[in-house]
């Protein structure tokens, strides 16, 4: 008997270890696509700033995928052959070639609004097409929805993570306790825009929101399924985000405002209005207050507590996708707007006006903190265009 058991759990131990190191071979289709849906080459004005073949860049951001779906020992080697470009992926689960089959036939459809809109005298000539690549395919815990990634996420980092919007969020779910090196499972990001353009290029971008729509409701349908075939909950950042909630899914999500939609028969999405990450920089900007420095630190705070609470949301609904989403939001805005308000400050003191800890802990008695953050959920002004 017991040399059955013992049989029995080597054979499991087996069965686990060849699952995790399985060969996934992907082809990825011809040469002319590949370039297309890779944004290649990146950046080569007669220097190319990363001197990299077509399947090196491949490489770099498969590789990139499996490290963030936590393959850390997993190998890609990409080659060509009679100008079909194929992946070779050992390291993976076995169906791993399934998520980055469905990414990039979704890409196919944003290359073809892109086209559309190029055709049409519309698209900027700094504009990149850029899909998310490098995300994690298949151990996804969030799905963020954004505007448009910043150019030079592509033309500096080639790293659809890379930007001051990403970094200030990740640092938002450690605080809600999140390891640093586990953040990039949750953000998943799907951009309504699939273009890489100057940060200030947002007001520009919204009017070419219909010539994606297929690519849109392609990629919220597909990542906000997980491998278990869960619904993952969802985060909408910045007013241009919420109102294309609303216009393709008639839900009306305010900042902390809870919504659910469905994107295929028989699922249902839990989604979270929430300011753009990069929004509290205008809303703390003592210009938009005559100088006024209470003022500013004032809205400020207000925008750091709803950042909080909805990266604590997203954190927890992440762990735990079963949670009531409506509860947990209670909770955490309970957590960072009432009863740890002082630890709110003293983050919005340290991160955003770059204050010592003793120096913030000082901003932040306990008599201050009531007066400036008692209205956390109060509408804030319409501000100038927010930087990504």
């Amino acid at each position: 008997m017991k040399k059955t058991a013992a049989l029995s759990i080597a054979l499991t131990a087996l069965t686990l270890s060849l699952t995790a190191q399985a060969d996934v071979n992907v082809k990825l289709g011809s040469k002319e696509r590949v370039t297309h849906l890779f944004a290649y080459p990146n950046n080569c004005n007669v220097i190319c700033f990363r001197n990299w073949t077509l399947e090196q860049t491949v490489e770099h951001y498969l590789t990139q995928s499996v490290q963030r779906d936590g393959y850390s020992a997993a190998k890609i080697a990409v080659h060509n052959d009679n100008d079909v470009i194929y992946a070779d992926i050992t390291g993976v689960p076995d169906g791993y070639d399934k998520p980055l089959t469905a990414l990039l036939d979704a890409g196919d459809l944003a290359y073809a609004g892109a086209s559309k809109l190029n055709a049409d005298n519309k698209f900027a000539y700094n504009w990149y097409l850029f899909l998310p690549l490098g995300m994690a395919l298949e151990n996804r815990k969030s799905v963020e929805l954004l505007h448009f990634p910043p150019d030079y996420s592509l033309t500096q980092a080639q790293d659809y993570l890379f930007s001051a919007t990403t970094d200030r969020w990740s640092e938002l779910l450690t605080d809600n306790g999140i390891p640093k090196e586990q953040t990039p499972a949750y953000q998943t990001i799907i951009d309504i825009a699939p273009i890489a353009a100057p940060s200030n290029a947002g007001k520009d971008l919204e009017n070419v929101y219909s010539y994606f729509t297929d690519y849109q409701t392609n990629m919220v349908k597909q990542l906000t399924q997980s491998a278990a075939g869960t619904s993952l909950p969802m985060v909408a950042f910045g007013a241009p985000v919420r109102a294309w909630l609303k216009q393709q899914y008639n839900v009306t999500v305010p900042v902390l405002g809870l919504a659910s939609i469905s994107p295929a028969g028989g699922q249902s999405v839990a989604v979270l209005g929430s300011n753009h990450p990069s929004y509290i920089w205008n809303a703390a900007d003592k210009s938009n207050y005559g100088g006024d420095e209470a003022k500013a630190d004032e809205a400020g705070l207000k925008v750091m507590g709803q950042d909080l609470s909805a990266a604590c949301w997203q954190a927890g609904m992440g762990q735990k996708p079963t949670t009531d989403p409506a509860a947990l939001l209670n909770q955490c805005t309970t957590n960072w707007q009432v009863t740890n308000k002082v630890e709110t400050c003293k983050l919005f003191f340290t991160t955003v006006r770059k204050l010592t800890p003793d120096q913030a802990a000082a901003k932040c008695r306990t008599g201050e903190v009531s007066r400036q953050i008692k209205q956390l959920q109060k509408p804030l002004p319409e501000m100038k265009q927010t930087k990504l």
